[in-house]
């Protein structure tokens, strides 16, 4: 009997573990729940609850939009020591800026300039400033409305992607940064941010295309 019991108690943890194995299983437990069940994972509801928070001022659509324009385009350009000209990498940057800013003809942006730490702290902020400038003209010779774009006053040598003393051109920079919506109402409301994203819905399934078309001669 003792033989027995000691064979039996291992065999029943077996199959206790297979058990729980199983029901962890989603391709397991797919065939014991009702047709249909794993479609709602948990997200469904979540693009209306995000656009009503949106509209009523809940979520921080500023926030939002800055994170969308730094994961779709280059958001900063550097330029040469003691210079505010714009080379040809950074004229490219801003031409991708712009593309993308011209889809949110509803948003306001501002640039920010920034030196490295060679030079007294005024002439820094003047050189910041007008690398700004630079950038905002440039933006504006692209089609995008100046009443969009601000050079805001100069970081200067004050806020460094690297610390050093010396030349550092990842620190001779602009940014370019959301500023929020150019409504006067802070949560834009009447359903303008959905109609935002509607046309932007609308003009993205308009698929590229180097056809001319067929022409039938008589």
């Amino acid at each position: 009997m003792a033989v027995q019991i000691n064979l039996r108690i291992p065999a029943a943890i077996t199959g206790l573990a297979i058990l729980a194995a199983c029901g962890s299983d989603p391709v397991y437990s797919a065939f014991n729940r009702e047709a249909g069940a794993l479609v709602d994972t948990g997200n469904f509801g979540n693009a209306t609850m995000n656009n009503t928070q949106i509209m009523n001022g809940e979520k921080r659509y500023t926030y939002d939009l800055s994170q969308r324009f730094a994961s779709e385009v280059m958001t900063t350009v550097n330029f040469a020591f003691n210079s505010a000209v714009l080379d040809s990498g950074a004229r490219d940057t801003l031409r991708e800026q712009a593309n993308w800013i011209r889809q949110f003809p509803e948003i306001h942006f501002r640039v920010y300039g920034h030196t490295d730490a060679v030079g007294s702290e005024a002439y820094n902020k003047r050189l910041g400033l007008n690398r700004a400038h630079a950038v905002v003209n440039f933006l504006a010779s692209q089609g995008i409305s100046k009443s969009r774009l601000e050079a805001v006053v100069s970081f200067g040598e004050t806020q460094p992607l690297i610390v050093t003393e010396g030349r550092e051109r990842r620190n001779r920079r602009t940014v370019t940064e959301v500023s929020g919506f150019v409504s006067s109402h802070p949560t834009v409301m009447d359903g303008k941010y959905a109609e935002i994203i509607y046309r932007e819905y609308i003009n993205s399934a308009v698929p590229p295309t180097t056809l001319t078309g067929i022409q039938r001669s008589e």
